[in-house]
């Protein structure tokens, strides 16, 4: 097991580097965004009508994207979502929360018919996957649309059918 490692900043210095730290506009969002709109995507960002305000909004398409870090969001088997070795308790209840939210937001708005996207920081190293995930989701979704029997019209060169005889 590995010894905890003590913090080599004060309480002060760590307060003062954890609030530099932005919810909007980060590199991740500028870089999604940069990918979307080369492909030819027009969208809105932050949202606030929205539940979890979505980073990016397509409403053609009624799809939100969330850019999400992996280590405040905690993405499953990513290296990046370590787990600080002071205030165990204190970070442990902040990633729940976090993880918890993120989930209900999700749910509200699928339940309001919007699809919704989730891209991890990680990821932004294959940029062509993510615009392929994000295209996915925009494609229109399949119906059971049973096209009728085409009807047969006479070309220009052939006789009238004889109406009401």
């Amino acid at each position: 097991m590995l010894a905890a490692v003590t913090d080599t900043l004060t309480i002060a210095e760590r307060s003062r580097l954890m609030a530099k730290i932005r919810g909007k506009n980060t590199a991740p969002e500028r870089a999604v965004r940069s990918l979307l709109h080369r492909a030819g995507y027009r969208f809105r960002i932050h949202v606030r009508g929205l539940p979890g305000t979505p980073d990016v909004v397509l409403p053609k398409y009624r799809t939100v994207v969330f850019i999400h870090g992996c280590f405040w969001h905690r993405h499953r088997g990513c290296k990046i979502a370590t787990m600080p070795h002071s205030h165990v308790k204190f970070w442990a209840e902040k990633f729940r929360r976090n993880v918890a939210n993120d989930a209900r937001h999700r749910r509200k708005l699928r339940r309001l018919g919007w699809q919704v996207v989730v891209v991890w920081s990680c990821q932004l190293k294959h940029p062509d996957r993510i615009l392929a995930k994000i295209e996915k989701a925009l494609m229109p979704r399949r119906t059971t649309y049973v096209r009728p029997e085409p009807v047969r019209l006479p070309l220009a060169a052939e006789s009238r059918p004889a109406y009401g005889r």
